[in-house]
């Protein structure tokens, strides 16, 4: 995902995720919630991706009882950072280099290099406290550049790449001491039990025919991933349904509306009185009242259909902003349902790094979701053949 980055001056800290103080004007109860690993932070970087990724994977872990695990976020993504450079070269120059991607590009990543715990792997080898890749990138953009332009890649240049990620990330251990265990990263990943074809990529639009696959048209999903394509009201059973029935899912989302707030509450207001915000992830609107969002604008929300889903794609108000995961149903006093997200901004805001997304909210504004297959309803299942 292209997220808008986040830098919290918080340090990251345990977070009971069950416990649900109370916004302004809201009271949420639970109706079911899986469990999940404590909030992180992905701070100055774009790697929402992954943190949503990787927090899913380490959900299931749990669902499958296996225990908790902190798995290294940066150890993935250097390595999607290799395969974005060597898919820019091959492209002439014209692939994507960014920080951002979708979820199946975790995978990728997985099967190639294996993944390390966290504490074995940080990624952060400068002077900061958080992630921040900001310099990092910028070295990493004039590197590819050079090599396009004198159109090889020298054994200096392969040099230049690894020493550049050794500088800022961290050498990449070959062997390290876990438990009482030695591992490799691929027998560590090997010992997760992990199977990649588990898990699927879903969408829901109509310019490609339902029940098929097709690739996503951002520029987030450079390694062309396929997503299996449902219409809107059994997209949104699947994703109900996997909550009630002990999963969890990666949502990838745009979250530049007006009803996603700092309160951590996301909804798609049917009001004209809603002042207009635009602009950064930092702008996000105030609701009606001046203080924030309130059950009273959540109660009037749009129904959304199959055609305003296509059209916000169409115009390009849909955007691919943002990966999170989604573990739990919630509702509010008015008995309004609620989706339960977790964020990757830090332990942040009322509900200490959660979010209450609204059904309308996540209709309107899923990019895609990463799920695992057996998670999807049966009869659903056998539309997209997977059973």
């Amino acid at each position: 995902m292209k997220t808008v980055t986040f830098i919290s001056a918080l340090l990251l800290a345990s977070a009971t995720l069950q416990a649900q103080p109370k916004a302004e004007g809201y009271q949420f109860t639970t109706v079911v919630n899986q469990k999940v690993t404590p909030v992180k932070n992905q701070a100055a970087t774009g790697t929402c991706w992954c943190f949503a990724t990787t927090s899913f994977i380490e959900a299931e872990l749990l669902r499958q009882g296996k225990g908790e695990f902190d798995l290294s976020e940066m150890y993935i993504v250097r390595q999607k950072y290799m395969n974005q450079l060597n898919d820019n070269y091959l492209r002439h120059g014209n692939g994507n280099i960014s920080q951002g991607s979708i979820s199946p590009s975790w995978f990728t990543a997985f099967t190639q290099v294996g993944i390390v715990p966290e504490e074995v792997y940080s990624g952060i080898n400068y002077n900061s406290p958080t992630h921040n890749h900001k310099e990092l990138a910028s070295y990493m953009e004039a590197i590819a550049g050079k090599a396009v332009q004198m159109r090889q890649r020298s054994p200096e240049y392969d040099k230049l790449i690894k020493n550049l990620f050794d500088i800022y990330m961290g050498e990449l251990p070959e062997k390290f001491t876990y438990k009482g265990k030695e591992y490799t990263p691929q027998s560590y990943a090997k010992s997760l039990g992990l199977n990649p074809d588990d898990y699927v990529s879903l969408t829901s639009f109509t310019h490609y025919p339902f029940y098929s696959k097709f690739i996503i048209e951002v520029q987030d999903n450079w390694r062309w991933a396929e997503s299996y394509n449902l219409p809107l009201d059994e997209f949104m059973e699947v994703m109900d349904q996997a909550v009630r029935n002990g999963y969890s899912f990666a949502w990838g989302a745009d979250v530049s509306e007006k009803g996603f707030s700092r309160q951590g509450i996301a909804t798609v207001p049917d009001t004209k009185a809603a002042a207009d915000k635009t602009g950064s992830d930092a702008a996000r609107w105030t609701g009606t009242n001046g203080k924030g969002v309130t059950p009273a604008d959540a109660k009037g929300e749009k129904v959304i259909t199959q055609e305003m889903r296509q059209l916000g794609y169409d115009n390009w108000e849909t955007t691919d902003d943002h990966g999170m995961i989604i573990y739990g149903l919630a509702k509010d006093q008015n008995g309004k349902e609620y989706f339960m997200m977790k964020n990757s901004w830090g332990v942040y805001g009322p509900y200490k790094g959660l979010w209450y997304v609204s059904k309308p909210y996540v209709a309107y504004k899923t990019m895609n979701i990463l799920i695992n297959k057996h998670a999807i309803p049966a009869k659903i299942a056998k539309k997209l053949g997977l059973k």
